[in-house]
């Protein structure tokens, strides 16, 4: 007797433990196939509502917190754990400090989907309806802040999971991936709901109907055409380099890297050619002249025109600014446009974090930003609206370019995460700005995934990772405006906060 009783209330423990630990752990981490290059969407929906499920039934907001906090670990360190890469392989970070240094910024991810959590079960009180009602809009809100806060990591966000084949994709267009992303939650409420109203067909009946409606109505969204051909098909060559990270600064290399980069230039058979970030081991101003004269006579001969790719030095009150910029070389004068959404650690040491450099050793850390405002390049005839590198991760700032853009390009160099997930979630987020914006988006990288993707964010032509090679697409410049890109994210945050502040109840305990 004494045994059993001293037995028992081990168990609603352990039952806490693996489902409201355990559970929402293994979601987070299997959210990660529906990401490329797996695309496997409806996981993403499955996984959310298996959080959103455990938060009706927490016996608390701190419940709810360790829950999301579970979750979002679990994502992010299946996710995201190819920063090791970059900060052990390339930063020359002892593997233990790298190790911790991953682990530590997966743990901050992992803080908002907790906190979304919290928010959910204490305006929802202890109404198990309400929270996962509540659930969507609060997942959302805390995405948006993980995006936005210390210059943001939207990476991973659950909208771009649905890009390109989701019929919730549909929705890119009209609000931007937050709204895919408040859709994609929408779904996985409404199954949760399903799935806890087991015997009561009344009840479920019209929540499979919302459900169907959601679908139905994310499919609907992709009829209209916002955007329109603004001329024929431009040829455009995309060059992958494929120059590993650990060699591309060496003295011992830069000759041939510069050969190689000049012979795919001269040899493509294309209006526009465009070099990846960073590709030349130097900076622009340092470039032999002979080289680069002999690129601009045919260039000039051939009618081509060339976006390099490269690191600009500006001498500014006797010093030097240094901006990470794609350039057109063929222009007279040059333009250019200089990154303006910088990487922390990477690209800029952040106030407080000088200690940081004694530790990592990442060439290049202290650019400075490009203007906000910047218009786009033309070459061939055409505007491209840039993005370097992990800029294209913000549709809030790509659209800024618009409407004069009339195609996108990012040049990237992901070459720091090795052969890892990074590049192919990366390529999946410049889908999502094609969706968004109804417009082409080519891209140029060192490694992969060097490709062209058409305005409805399916990938045209693409060339194997860790390969030397040149994409040739015969690219459609578009114009005109999605309603994502008239407004931004506002439509989707009003929905969030009316959402927010039309299910709120007032707490009645914890």
């Amino acid at each position: 007797m004494t045994s059993a009783s001293a037995a028992s209330p081990a168990r609603p423990a352990a039952r806490v433990v693996a489902l409201g630990l355990i559970l929402p752990l293994a979601a987070g981490a299997s959210s990660v196939f529906a990401f490329a290059p797996f695309y496997a969407w409806p996981v993403e929906i499955l996984a959310l509502a298996v959080l959103f499920a455990v938060w009706s039934a927490a016996g608390s907001a701190r419940q709810a917190w360790l829950s999301g906090y579970a979750f979002g670990l679990g994502c992010f360190l299946a996710g995201v754990s190819w920063i090791f890469v970059s900060l052990y392989e390339f930063g020359a970070m002892p593997a233990i400090l790298a190790a911790i240094a991953t682990f530590a910024f997966c743990a901050y991810l992992a803080l908002f989907p907790a906190f979304a959590g919290w928010i959910a079960a204490r305006l929802g009180a202890a109404s198990p309806a309400r929270r996962i009602a509540l659930a969507a809009p609060s997942f959302v809100a805390l995405e948006w802040l993980r995006g936005t806060l210390f210059t943001g990591f939207p990476w991973l966000g659950v909208g771009t999971s649905q890009a390109p084949a989701s019929p919730l994709a549909g929705f890119a267009p009209w609000l931007g991936a937050y709204g895919v992303s408040l859709a994609v939650c929408a779904a996985a409420s409404l199954l949760a709901a399903l799935a806890l109203a087991r015997g009561r067909a009344r009840v479920r009946f019209p929540l499979a109907i919302a459900l169907a409606v959601l679908f139905l109505a994310g499919g609907l969204a992709r009829l209209p055409e916002w955007t329109g051909p603004a001329g024929a098909p431009v040829r455009i060559a995309l060059l992958q380099g494929n120059v590993a990270q650990e060699i591309k600064w060496l003295e011992e290399r830069r000759t041939r890297t510069l050969l190689e980069y000049r012979r795919m230039i001269l040899a493509a058979p294309a209006r526009v050619v465009i070099v990846p970030e960073t590709a030349l081991p130097a900076f622009l101003d340092q470039l032999p002249p002979d080289y680069m004269q002999g690129i601009l006579a045919q260039a000039r001969s051939s009618g081509k025109d060339i976006l390099l790719g490269t690191v600009e030095r500006i001498v500014r009150d006797g010093s030097y600014d240094y901006y990470n910029s794609l350039v057109r070389i063929t222009g007279d004068p040059r333009e250019s446009y200089r990154k303006r959404h910088l990487v922390p650690f990477g690209e800029f040491v952040p106030p407080g974090f000088a200690w940081a450099l004694h530790i990592l050793h990442i060439p290049m850390s202290d650019f400075s930003r490009g203007t906000s405002t910047q218009a786009p390049l033309e070459a061939g005839g055409v505007r491209f609206g840039v993005a370097i590198c992990y800029e294209d991760m913000f549709g809030e700032e790509l659209i800024d370019q618009l409407p004069a853009a009339q195609v996108l390009v990012n040049v990237s160099d992901d070459t720091w995460f090795g052969h890892s997930l990074e590049p192919e979630q990366h390529l999946q987020a410049s889908q999502m700005r094609a969706l968004e914006t109804g417009r082409w988006m080519v891209r140029a990288t060192n490694t992969g995934v060097t490709a062209a993707v058409d305005e409805r964010g399916r990938v045209v032509s693409r060339l194997p990772g860790f390969t030397q090679g040149t994409l040739l697409a015969d690219v459609v410049p578009r114009n005109g405006m999605t309603p994502y890109a008239r407004t931004g994210n506002l439509p989707t945050l009003a929905i969030v906060a009316a959402g927010l502040f039309v299910l709120r109840r007032r707490r009645v305990g914890d």
